[in-house]
């Protein structure tokens, strides 16, 4: 009987152990769904306006903005909320402008990681933007106050991370992924380099 029981377990280590390629495949699928889906809502306002103090507090994009940091918290919209007024400052403030552009380069990290799967130099273009993409998201950590639970006089700082802190902290799988990618992505090119007779690359 253990010795079934253990043909069986090895068995499933082996079926487990051969699960990497589908594991990269998967993670390419994943990175492609969260960056098109992600850089697409970049289109709508909503979402525009709610990266508004991710961006205002960063030393690495804030110049994107017109308008001077502590400002923006004056025309805060609700998700799905509308206000001309606080519309049209987001207007001035080049909100939208800023998020469809950006918007046009998450989704076009995504279709490189994706297309990783076929070629591998899309797919290590790919993966170094989506970590350099991740990096960038992640200081928000460090450059947004929105990204901890504020002081109101119960629990607050850190490392209480309020909604904004949770959505940006869950970048850090991304970055782990895209890492695993960097890696297959350039083995792969180094063994297309060793077929073709390259030993010195």
């Amino acid at each position: 009987m253990m010795t079934e029981l253990k043909k069986l377990y090895v068995g499933s280590l082996r079926l487990t152990a051969g699960c990497r390629k589908l594991g990269i495949g998967l993670m390419r699928v994943a990175i492609f769904v969260i960056f098109v889906w992600i850089g697409g809502l970049k289109f709508w306002n909503y979402e525009a306006e709610g990266i508004v103090p991710f961006v205002a507090n960063s030393p690495f994009m804030s110049f994107f903005y017109t308008k001077s940091a502590p400002e923006y918290r004056d025309y805060k919209l609700r998700e799905g909320e509308f206000d001309p007024a606080k519309r049209d400052w987001h207007t001035a403030n080049n909100t939208y402008g800023f998020s469809r552009g950006l918007g046009v380069l998450i989704m076009g990290i995504g279709v490189l990681a994706f297309l990783g799967m076929f070629f591998p130099k899309a797919g290590l273009v790919g993966a170094i933007l989506a970590i350099l993409m991740t990096v960038g998201t992640l200081s928000f950590l460090a450059t947004t106050p929105e990204a901890w639970v504020p002081d109101l006089g119960a629990e607050h700082g850190f490392p209480l991370l309020s909604g904004a802190g949770r959505l940006v902290v869950k970048d850090i799988a991304i970055l782990a992924g895209a890492v695993i990618l960097l890696s297959e992505s350039a083995r792969r090119l180094l063994n297309e380099q060793k077929n073709n007779g390259d030993e010195d690359l």
